[in-house]
């Protein structure tokens, strides 16, 4: 009985070892909430955390708030203090998985994909789809998509004297360069 129990859990840790992992550090989210005729209200994150298991196609990453800087300190510390409470809720997190994705059929050439999953921002969790697509060049895997949320959906308060100078719908992309981990 020890030995069936000891090859268990030895061939479930080789399985889970020999996955087929990749990541970055520096993945790249954006996000625009511009309306016309006021400012350009647009944040970037060069440093979102993302890992694919390339096996499964499942997914995650997560991005601290305080890392999206905008054009103007004071936009960004009214975005960190008065929306997203960066002090309170300091990470904005995504967990998924790429629909049917079979990593053995990337190309070099960008193929379109589903990515599904829930984000969690603002201490609220929502399911998001996402358009994206995907790509294997010189063994590194190039993922790039986009999907739209409403502030009003994670929670998000924008008093009125500003509603009409922020989007009611908000432009979310991210592009990552994924390396064998």
């Amino acid at each position: 009985m020890k030995k069936l129990t000891l090859l268990s859990v030895f061939l479930l840790v080789t399985g889970y070892a020999s996955a087929q992992k990749y990541s970055s550090k520096t993945g790249k989210v954006t996000f625009e909430a511009s309306v016309p005729l006021f400012d350009d209200i647009y944040a970037q994150d060069d440093n979102n955390l993302v890992i694919l298991n390339a096996d499964t196609g499942e997914m995650a990453s997560v991005s601290a708030v305080k890392n999206f800087h905008f054009k103007t300190k004071l936009m960004e510390e009214h975005f960190n203090e008065s929306y997203a409470e960066s002090a309170k809720y300091p990470k904005a997190t995504f967990k998924g998985k790429i629909v049917a994705f079979d990593k053995s059929k990337l190309t070099a050439s960008p193929q379109k994909y589903t990515i599904q999953g829930t984000m969690n921002f603002h201490g609220v969790d929502k399911a998001v789809a996402s358009a994206a697509t995907i790509s294997l060049k010189d063994g590194k895997v190039y993922l790039q998509g986009s999907f739209v949320v409403k502030p009003a959906d994670y929670k998000v308060t924008i008093p009125k004297m500003v509603t009409k100078k922020i989007a009611e719908n908000i432009n979310v992309e991210y592009n990552y360069i994924l390396i064998k981990s």
